[in-house]
């Protein structure tokens, strides 16, 4: 390689690795799984983290947790399956309510 390429090649492989997609913590990236993408999509807009936390919550146990999301995804008509149902719960227990048993 002639001598005057190098800078050259230097800002090439600079700007590939500034275009990289940044790690976090020494890892890569976490792609969201499908219960965070239903709700922060769809529920976000008036719940947000306050809502989980407050005095007078309705949850306290998955049972539930199950039933507040089927409630409120069927007030505002999503229509999900109950798959999707227990994804956004799954979502919310890992999220919000780690202290919930199972039934």
């Amino acid at each position: 390689m002639e001598k005057s390429m190098l800078p050259r090649v230097m800002e090439v492989v600079l700007m590939a690795a500034l275009a990289l997609p940044p790690a976090i913590a020494g890892g890569e990236e976490r792609a969201p799984d499908r219960g965070e993408l239903l709700y922060e999509t769809h529920c976000i807009a008036c719940h947000d983290r306050e809502v989980h936390w407050r005095d007078a919550r309705r949850v306290s146990d998955w049972r539930s947790l199950r039933a507040e999301v089927r409630r409120w995804q069927a007030m505002a008509s999503l229509g999900w399956t109950d798959d999707e149902i227990d994804e956004v719960a799954r979502f919310l227990q890992s999220r919000h309510y780690r202290d919930l048993w199972s039934d």
